[in-house]
């Protein structure tokens, strides 16, 4: 595993491979000739119908779990895209300017998730708009060819920066970062999601790239919301910033944004989809999709965070009144610091006591009937977060985990 990893996010992870290996697909006999009839009439579950494991969604915005959902209004606003045709590069064009306006920031490019926003910035940065230049990536042979960052915001994304054929430079403090800029350097690269593990801040890591005339980019995929995150890296002087599209914005997950210069997101959208011989060729984002993701931008601006945190709050404080009354029991809501920063559910009990770790307690609620998915941490117990929930489905996972906590206790009494 990658060394960014902790070992907690690596246990919720094996998790996660463990539960699909052993989920598979449920056979399913093929369908009568008066079954496929019937059910051309209606809405199809062609998830249910290939015998995919669904699950009520505690653990949060994960790529693996399909993230989020999204509202009737994305999806309306989908399916009506998808009875037009359009120039793609039209629509980027002007989704984009919308995009800007409402983000307030010079320019904007809906992409194919955060990943290919970080190829495609990565590409602004190297190749620029020189047709030649951008036919030639990955091979960057006479052009700025080194993305220099922390050594602590290292991760197992940062492939998406090295598929445009940059050199990373890893530092530790803004003295060495200083020092390894030169007339070979591309790009600044920061990890919102690290910030506190590297000793070089937003504000000295913005200043040392406009000291410098190196572009600086922000990867602050997960950390919406807040939605001042979605105004503070373009106003605090970044470059570029990216984020996903189908975490806490609940576009469509195959979607992303990238955000900053006009100049740099007009040489990102050469270096992409539908120009031909480019490096993000395939980050191929349809027209449906440009849509979702901005009718989902509109709504999430829109929404009333107070409202909506208040009810996440209270979701916590009933799956912990479900817990109350067993043996060594212990719950707290809190808040993540960065990423997915909204009201969570710790859960700790003894595990010795109980013959039951966080891992073992995450694989019973798995195997369970309905499927809950949370996440385990081995020193910290479980965290529940209730935000990709449908209303009332706390209720549920408040039962689920009771029974398989309360079972474990029982039985070791």
């Amino acid at each position: 595993m990658f060394r960014w990893l902790s070992r907690d996010r690596r246990a919720f992870l094996r998790s996660l491979v463990r539960g699909s290996l052993a989920g598979g697909l449920a056979a399913v006999p093929p369908a009568s000739a008066a079954g496929r009839k019937k059910r051309s009439n209606s809405a199809r579950d062609v998830i249910g119908e290939l015998g995919v494991r669904t699950f009520l969604n505690a653990a949060g915005t994960y790529t693996r779990l399909t993230a989020s959902k999204m509202p009737p209004s994305v999806l309306s606003a989908i399916q009506v895209a998808s009875t037009r045709y359009v120039d793609l590069e039209e629509l980027h064009q002007k989704a984009g300017d919308r995009v800007a306006e409402l983000l307030e920031c010079e320019a904007a490019l809906v992409t194919a998730g955060c990943a290919s926003a970080l190829t495609l910035a990565t590409a602004a940065c190297a190749a620029g708009t020189d047709p030649a230049r951008i036919r030639k990536l990955p091979d960057t042979t006479g052009m700025k060819n080194e993305v220099v960052l922390q050594k602590a915001h290292r991760n197992g994304y940062d492939h998406a920066i090295r598929n445009c054929g940059v050199r990373l430079v890893e530092v530790e403090t803004a003295a060495e970062m200083e020092t390894a800029i030169s007339d070979r350097t591309a790009m600044l690269f920061f990890l919102n999601h690290n910030e506190h593990d590297g000793s070089v801040g937003h504000e000295d890591f913005v200043r040392i790239g406009r000291r410098h005339g190196v572009p600086t980019l922000n990867d602050a995929a997960a950390d919406v919301p807040p939605v001042d995150n979605l105004f503070r890296f373009t106003k605090m002087g970044y470059d570029l910033v990216a984020y996903s599209g189908g975490k806490g914005l609940l576009g469509p997950q195959s979607t992303g944004l990238l955000l900053g210069r006009r100049k740099l997101i007009e040489a990102a959208r050469l270096n992409n989809n539908p120009h031909s011989d480019s490096v993000a060729r395939t980050n191929k984002v349809n027209k449906e999709e440009i849509v979702g993701m901005l009718v989902a931008l509109e709504l999430f601006l829109e929404r009333d965070h107070d409202a909506a945190w208040r009810e996440w709050t209270r979701r916590c404080r009933r799956i912990g009144n479900a817990l109350a009354g067993l043996p060594g029991v212990t719950t707290e809501v809190f808040v993540p610091e960065i990423a997915n920063a909204v009201p969570h559910l710790r859960i700790r009990w003894n595990y010795e006591s109980a013959g039951l770790n966080p891992e073992d307690a995450a694989e019973r609620l798995r195997a369970g009937e309905p499927s809950v998915e949370v996440r385990p941490r081995y020193e910290e117990g479980l965290e529940v977060a209730v935000w990709m929930l449908d209303p009332g489905e706390e209720r549920i996972v408040g039962r689920m985990i009771r029974g398989v906590l309360g079972e474990a206790i029982q039985s070791s009494a």
